[in-house]
């Protein structure tokens, strides 16, 4: 089950989310090129990366880490959530409210992972905290909006849309198991910064939602982005079938 897209795209141009992937991406390919010596990018994580047990004394960590992944599906996930759901969480609060806002819950789920081992010496690095933390502000905003996601049963593809706050939960329930049930001392995928993150976007966004009317903003936009939402279907394509000869 992988979201690849929502229903409702944002009233405005989301200049800050669409700057980001881009900073992600720049960023990731500037340094490709050490993959191919293990050492090398070793040595980089450990620079440029969040190291729990040298937190103190490399501050920069925590926001550098945002901006580098440990790979292409690493990378490349890490934005399609952002392109999801980044949208209309930077449409709600504003172009530079909501850079304040993804770089604090970056720094909180960093905060959540370093936490769960301070003296781990396995570098953090990927932007997934700061996007949790967009997730769980797009939750308490949006929990009814429409999210399309890709349902993968042995050899059924379906895509299919489903509430986001359905989505949301299931992949914060994952975070907490995968948390209890992983060692961070051995690297891996940071569970504890992602829920980390996802509990500092909620309480972030609880101000906001608080001056839209609380639960009263529930019950004027019926749980979804306050603007028409888009509909997707499937068209017959224009290009003519070739019969075999």
């Amino acid at each position: 089950m992988f979201p690849i897209r929502d229903h409702n795209p944002s009233a405005r141009t989301p200049y800050v989310t669409y700057a980001l992937i881009l900073a992600n991406v720049v960023i990731f390919f500037s340094y490709w090129p050490l993959f191919q010596n293990p050492v090398a990018i070793a040595g980089f994580f450990d620079d440029w990366g969040l190291v729990p047990a040298e937190a103190v004394m490399q501050p920069q960590g925590f926001v550098t880490s945002m901006f580098l992944h440990g790979g292409l599906l690493h990378l490349g996930g890490n934005m399609l959530f952002l392109w999801i759901f980044g949208d209309n969480m930077e449409d709600e609060m504003g172009h530079l409210p909501f850079l304040g806002f993804y770089l604090a819950g970056g720094i909180g789920a960093a905060l959540a992972q370093i936490a769960s081992n301070p003296a781990s010496p396995v570098p953090m690095v990927g932007a997934s905290g700061a996007i949790a933390a967009v997730l769980g502000g797009y939750l308490l905003m949006y929990p009814r909006a429409r999210i399309d996601i890709l349902l993968i049963i042995i050899f059924i593809v379906k895509i299919i849309p489903v509430p986001a706050w359905i989505v949301l939960s299931l992949w914060f329930a994952f975070q907490i198991v995968g948390g209890w049930g992983s060692d961070p001392s051995m690297g891996g995928v940071a569970y504890w910064a992602h829920a980390g993150g996802f509990v500092a976007g909620l309480v972030l966004t609880v101000p906001l939602w608080l001056r839209r009317g609380g639960t009263g903003y529930w019950q004027e936009t019926d749980g979804h982005p306050p603007h028409p939402e888009a509909s997707y279907r499937w068209q017959r394509s224009s290009i003519p079938k070739v019969p075999r000869r």
